[in-house]
């Protein structure tokens, strides 16, 4: 994924006299730019950690429009009637959503 965390390595205990870097071994982020480096996330339960704020892309959200969308017209033409016609329109509108949401990853959208 591309918002994993390295090791809670320090660069500095990497790259010291007698570190990592002077055993020959390479960092897990050997592909990440010096100008941003990873996160610290503490691995010490309840302290507490703070993680950017990530809603989502603009896409994902009409996707999840259209599904609920879809579910509140169904369940509305099952309560006030049977109307099968806007019962079917719904589940359509339902399914175009999740078609949306997988031809768009949706699910690689979260931290």
């Amino acid at each position: 994924m591309a918002h994993e965390v390295r090791s809670g390595v320090s660069d500095a205990a990497m790259s010291g006299p007698g570190g990592l870097a002077a055993a020959g071994a390479t960092s897990s982020a050997a592909g990440a730019s010096a100008a941003e480096p990873a996160p610290f996330v503490s691995q010490v339960p309840g302290t507490p950690t703070s993680f950017p704020a990530y809603h989502g892309r603009p896409v994902s959200w009409v996707a999840v429009t259209l599904i609920m969308a879809g579910f509140l017209a169904g369940g509305f033409a099952l309560i006030f009637g049977p109307t099968w016609v806007v019962f079917w329109i719904g589940v359509g509108l339902a399914v175009v959503g999740a078609l949306t949401g997988l031809a768009t990853n949706i699910m690689d959208d979260w931290y």
